[in-house]
């Protein structure tokens, strides 16, 4: 076999790419023909069971009859046929899930928990086949089943749909955000972000964060935090958000004659700016904001470069009191966030019962099971 040189290695590495590429355009491209499908599919078979015009038998029927047609095509047996059923009802036959979609505006991540006015319960065909080719049609079937058999309201449903369109999620990854209630905690920060850090990305933080990859038991310092974390670093970033780069840890900072060094440094692609995460192992105390204060003035005097946006914090602590924090952060100016961790996933009946009555408080949302 010939040998490859430096020369060539090149064109063969753009070569590779080039097939490596357009597989994946292929593969997207019978993903989306399939979801597209699937919909259609679930239409014809809702309109028409809703209709009363077909009975489970003709659906047993129509099973038999694609078999048949069809052979050694798979995916259309009883099971599956109601599951597309599922899959159009669950969003576009007239769904509060669509009316939230149509109503939020391009781009944007992040929708109103209210139900929109009955005068827009009226929908085109255009729309649902927009809805359909632009947003449902981005995720894998396999993500859209998990989505419909784990949620339980629609704004829930509608934001694990834009956020593995937008993080371009796995099943697997799916499912562990959907276990960790990554929703419920993302609202749950929605109600504790302080009111001077409102006007942010609403889905920028959470809180709690759950860390159970880090594998660590019993007692822990700060410094073997750190160290799990650097060593699943990938983890880490997907817990925390994608848009962020990893800058470096113990990063040195200097005031007067002292040598200081903050926990882990990060830059956050979207809104240019640095973000500190200091890591505490033991519950959150007030003083511990004037500590990640001086940080982010160091940081923004020293490792800030022109045109970056000042600096922001988020201390992780493995407890905290919400009113104890209230009263800290009333008159802190600083963009800082205080949030709990976790590194084991919380028993249900402690953490989703104290979710359950803010976002009640707050949202009128229930039922976080």
């Amino acid at each position: 076999m010939p040998q490859k040189t430096n020369h060539t290695q090149g064109d063969f590495e753009h070569i590779v790419h080039l097939i490596s590429d357009t597989r994946n355009r292929v593969l997207a491209k019978v993903n989306e023909e399939l979801v597209i499908l699937y919909f259609n599919v679930g239409k014809i078979v809702s309109e028409k069971v809703n209709a009363g015009v077909w009975g489970q038998g003709t659906v047993d029927g129509l099973a038999d009859y694609i078999g048949e047609k069809l052979p050694g095509f798979s995916g259309f047996n009883r099971r599956s046929l109601y599951r597309m059923k599922q899959f159009y009802e669950s969003w576009c036959s007239d769904s509060r899930c669509f009316l939230l979609w149509k109503n939020t505006p391009p781009g944007t991540p992040v929708f109103q928990f209210v139900s929109p006015p009955a005068t827009q319960l009226q929908t085109t065909e255009k729309q649902h086949i927009d809805f359909l080719r632009s947003t449902l049609a981005k995720i894998s079937w396999s993500n859209h089943l998990e989505i419909i058999s784990g949620t339980k309201n629609d704004s829930e449903k509608l934001f694990y749909l834009l956020k593995s369109a937008e993080d371009n999620w796995s099943k697997l990854e799916l499912r562990r955000q959907m276990q960790s209630k990554v929703y419920w905690r993302w609202l749950n920060a929605q109600v504790t972000v302080p009111a001077q850090n409102r006007l942010l990305p609403p889905d920028l933080f959470r809180d709690p964060y759950l860390f159970e990859f880090l594998d660590l038991k019993g007692n822990y310092s700060e410094l073997e935090l750190e160290q799990a974390i650097l060593k699943n670093l990938q983890q880490f970033i997907l817990e925390i958000g994608k848009a962020y780069t990893y800058v470096g840890n113990q990063v040195r900072l200097r005031a007067g004659i002292s040598d200081y060094k903050s926990d882990l440094l990060f830059y956050h692609r979207d809104l240019r700016c640095l973000v500190l995460f200091e890591l505490k192992t033991e519950t959150f105390q007030p003083e511990m904001l004037g500590k990640i204060n001086f940080y982010l003035e160091a940081l923004d005097e020293q490792v800030r470069r022109p045109g970056e946006n000042q600096s922001m914090g988020v201390l992780l602590c493995n407890g905290k009191d919400p009113q104890v924090v209230n009263y800290a952060m009333a008159r802190n100016g600083t963009p800082a966030f205080v949030a709990e961790y976790h590194t084991r996933l919380p028993a249900r009946s402690g953490w989703i019962a104290k979710l359950k009555r803010m976002l009640e408080i707050e949202y009128g949302i229930t039922d976080a099971s």
